[in-house]
């Protein structure tokens, strides 16, 4: 048989790949002037270094990857082994592992508490800044063994115990005896069904035994994440009221504790974390603190977990403007790239804005923490006040930022492989986690009504920059007029302009003028409309944009 010549394959093509943008990855996390000027500013300079390694490697393709992938593979509960014991274990896909590791490595656990530096604490809200870049409910269990370390020094002897363990950089996952660990790693448990954020009607019992400071506890708890956790903080209702409790997974002896996972949460966003909802019935625990001083044992771990909270929406936004400003740089239409689109820019300016102003604050209160940390007392009024301003106020800002943010990449935005929808899923969640906008904003007038000394911290702070822009002075001045009128149902509105007035005052500090002073026309003077995008068009866009997106112009 003669053969004949192979023929060309016939092309089926309709059409090249044109006029999309390539991968961001790789990028620089920390390639962010108002992230670094907070470092340094807020006496973490030492630092730089390391947050720019992180940055780099945030940005990677590979820690891209594992984010995407820790929530595409999401935990899966088992609750028997093969054999039929009940060993209540979630299994994570190998790139949360990854993920962790990396950040308990680099000290965004509870390692600042074991470093006298100052500002060690601002160092970490730093690291948190960039590496949240890769995904974000890997942050849950490192905020709470960094949030647990306060409240359990309530009690010396197992602060003795645990603290060196919770403040190790090693991860190690697998469930064993705590101090048998190199590393641990803490969760907490507080609200149960029928009370949510009312915590005093919890209804979970502590039963003290024979040995002094050891209880069991019988109740159902409504969240609690990372159940993977080594121990946990929980509150339960003691003979004298209700009481913080330190609970281990894996008991002295190498048993396991009664932590029964009935189920995890189906939720909208942060699907890499487990969630769960753990049964006690005869689960061993220890009292932390007195008994009936549980709140005010445990409020340590939620100021620490509630600046986490405005730590992590400032990353998303930063994240999403990055990836905005990318696509607007490489997308083209009607003739031009997006970037030099006049109202393209004027959205990313104005999310420029709500950018920079979320993470100043967001370095602000984490060097609040670092000096409180250390003794000072009106850096610790001015933490108890403002670290609520903020969660309230960042927060809230997050779901609509990403939103615009999404939109920035058109139908692009839309779809999945984008990444832009986890972003969008996981905002609302930084609102809710450590008490919803109410909580917050009742929060405040708790402070303000039992604590004279936060107006006081917040006024003091707010006074380094009067007489530098008129509209921040009389929103400083409406602020006063407010404060001795406002009742519950007028909270929100007080915090809000709190929060505004706070932002700005930091910005006209320490921002360059155009920024400044377009925060301030548009936030504080009333020169905006009611979406992203309606900056005056005085607002020195392009000196916004070089700052927010350096060689990306």
């Amino acid at each position: 048989m003669v053969s004949t010549p192979a023929q060309p394959q016939q092309q089926y093509a309709t059409h090249d790949v044109t006029n999309q943008a390539p991968p961001l990855a790789p990028y620089d996390a920390s390639e962010d002037p108002a992230l670094l000027d907070g470092l340094r500013r807020e006496g973490a300079g030492w630092a730089e270094e390391g947050v720019r390694r992180l940055g780099l490697r945030a940005g990677s393709a590979e820690a891209q990857e594992w984010g995407e992938q820790a929530n595409r593979h999401e935990p899966e509960l088992r609750t028997h082994d093969r054999y039929g014991n009940r060993i209540d274990e979630v299994e994570f896909h190998s790139s949360w592992h990854r993920l962790m590791g990396v950040a308990v490595t680099e000290g965004l656990a509870g390692a600042p508490w074991a470093d006298d530096r100052p500002g060690a604490h601002v160092a970490r809200t730093a690291g948190g800044l960039v590496w949240g870049h890769t995904e974000a409910g890997h942050g849950c269990p490192t905020s709470m063994t960094y949030a647990a370390v306060p409240a359990l020094r309530a009690q010396p002897e197992l602060a003795k115990v645990y603290e060196p363990l919770l403040t190790s950089r090693e991860y190690e996952p697998r469930l064993r005896v705590p101090t048998d660990k190199r590393g641990l790693l803490a969760g907490m448990g507080m609200t149960e069904k029928q009370g949510g954020s009312d915590v005093r009607t919890n209804s979970t019992v502590a039963t003290p035994t024979a040995e002094p400071g050891m209880y069991t506890l019988r109740g159902h708890k409504w969240f609690t994440s990372a159940p993977m956790c080594d121990v946990f903080l929980v509150l339960a209702q003691a003979p004298e009221g209700l009481s913080c409790f330190l609970v281990p997974r894996v008991l002295p002896d190498g048993t396991r504790n009664t932590f029964r996972i009935q189920r995890l949460k189906d939720k909208l966003g942060n699907r890499s974390n487990a969630s769960s909802e753990p049964e006690f019935d005869g689960t061993v625990a220890w009292l932390v603190g007195p008994e009936g001083r549980g709140v005010k044992t445990i409020i340590e771990m939620v100021n620490c977990t509630r600046l986490d909270c405005v730590m992590s929406s400032a990353t998303l936004m930063r994240k999403t403007l990055v990836e905005a400003g990318h696509h607007a740089r490489h997308r083209s239409a009607f003739g031009a790239r997006l970037l030099d689109q006049p109202l393209m820019r004027n959205v990313l300016a104005d999310l420029a804005l709500e950018s920079e102003a979320a993470t100043t604050l967001t370095l602000r209160l984490a060097g609040a923490a670092d000096r409180a940390v250390r003794g000072d007392a009106g850096e610790q009024a001015f933490r108890r006040i403002a670290t609520a301003v903020g969660k309230y106020w960042v927060t809230k800002r997050g779901p609509a930022f990403t939103a615009e943010a999404l939109e920035c990449l058109g139908g692009n935005g839309y779809v999945e492989d984008s990444g832009m929808p986890r972003h969008y899923r996981e905002a609302p969640l930084l609102s809710i986690w450590e008490g919803s906008g109410n909580v917050n904003a009742l929060d405040v007038l708790r402070a303000l009504g039992r604590e004279p000394g936060t107006a006081e911290a917040l006024f003091a702070e707010l006074a380094l920059a009067r007489g530098a822009d008129a509209r921040l002075d009389a929103a400083v001045a409406r602020l006063k007029d407010r404060l001795a009128e406002t009742d519950q149902s007028g909270a929100r509105r007080l915090v809000e302009l709190m929060a505004l007035a706070l932002q700005a005052s930091l910005l006209v500090r320490h921002a360059p003028p155009a920024v400044a002073d377009a925060f301030c026309a548009s936030r504080l003077g009333g020169d905006w409309g009611h979406s992203f995008g309606t900056l005056s068009g005085a607002a020195g866009l392009d000196a916004i944009l070089e700052r927010a997106l350096p060689g990306r112009n």
